[in-house]
């Protein structure tokens, strides 16, 4: 067990193993118990680093597509490893292991890991992935923050999916959100307020903020129907938005293919069903009346978009239904299948 006083940089104080985060918050036990850095790890000059964590909403798998593809442009680089066993609540989210004939021949443990990766002009950024920690929050943004910190992270940049009541139909749309106002320049907000669902990313994002650095996000807007469906139309525009945000050369020709044959796919499956037809049809009228009012105001309209509760509701909906196989076939909830 820690004890004593411990002396971590840029901390306001620690007392009897337990540190007050720089940005504030409450005192927690020493963050570098929960991660190693690797010894061989690249240097990196001003990187960003990318955080995509499973487990909490992905509508879409939009966030997880867009991991897929950064990774397969190139080799991952280990930079610094997360002591899972801290973080993950193994029954509720239980590991895969195999068996063959009369022995355990393979045991599939989650990873949370940061790694380097390059883009397609030769420069070196960080990436975040694995499940989101079900425990230990606070410490856990703590540790990232002393991470960001010892790497030199310039920003710091999530991205996931959200499920909108928005059709496929009609251009893709993005909430952004940012420790400082430049970061969110020329985005227009959807709404003012909204509570919703917490996650651990949107905390390191807040204590990020909290401690003075750049960091922000992007969600991109999912329709509802497709929720649970790979959407990777939505994967294609996270990843554009963070090759403009950052300045990075990121690869889409990969979900640029897979868009384009789930536009074919869909387009069938909304063609077969009349129910999901009439669903898209009511999108779209709403869609355009919002958009119509908000160019004739110069502003946001006062059509029937989501409002901030209805969002945190379809959330809501959207992680309740994660166990609920028989959610996938609702037009309303579900994909079009």
């Amino acid at each position: 067990m820690l004890c004593g006083q411990i002396h971590v940089p840029g901390t306001v104080g620690a007392v009897n193993g337990r540190r007050v985060p720089p940005g504030g918050g409450v005192a927690v036990l020493d963050p570098a118990g929960l991660y190693r850095l690797e010894p061989d790890a690249p240097a990196l000059d001003d990187p960003v680093l990318v955080v995509v964590l499973d487990g909490f909403v992905d509508a879409g798998a939009a966030a997880r597509l867009a991991v897929e593809s950064l990774r397969a442009a190139g080799a991952a680089q280990p930079v610094a490893r997360f002591d899972v066993d801290q973080l993950v609540d193994y029954r509720s989210r239980r590991p895969p292991l195999r068996f063959e004939t009369d022995h355990w021949e393979h045991y599939a443990a989650p990873e949370l890991d940061i790694v380097a990766l390059t883009d397609t002009a030769g420069t070196g950024y960080l990436l975040l992935s694995g499940p989101e920690p079900d425990t230990q929050w606070e410490r856990f943004a703590a540790a990232l923050e002393e991470l960001v910190r010892t790497l030199g992270v310039r920003l710091v940049v999530n991205v996931t999916g959200i499920p909108m009541a928005v059709p496929h139909t009609r251009p893709i749309g993005v909430t952004v959100h940012g420790t400082r106002p430049e970061l969110t320049e020329g985005h227009e907000a959807l709404f003012a307020t909204a509570e919703v669902p917490g996650s651990a990313v949107a905390l390191v994002e807040y204590r990020l903020g909290q401690a003075g650095h750049a960091a922000m996000g992007f969600a991109v807007h999912v329709p509802h129907y497709l929720a649970r469906a790979e959407y990777p139309q939505a994967a294609r525009v996270l990843v554009d938005h963070l090759a403009v945000a950052t300045g990075l050369y990121l690869p889409t020709e990969t979900l640029t293919s897979a868009a384009e044959r789930a536009e074919r796919e869909i387009a069938e499956q909304v063609a077969a069903s009349e129910e999901v037809a009439q669903v898209v049809a009511a999108l779209e009228q709403q869609y355009d009346t919002v958009i119509s009012d908000a160019t004739g105001r110069g502003g946001p309209g006062g059509g029937e978009l989501p409002s901030a509760d209805e969002l945190a509701a379809e959330v809501e909906r959207f992680l309740a239904g994660h166990d609920d196989p028989d959610g996938r076939d609702d037009p309303g909830t579900g994909s079009p299948r």
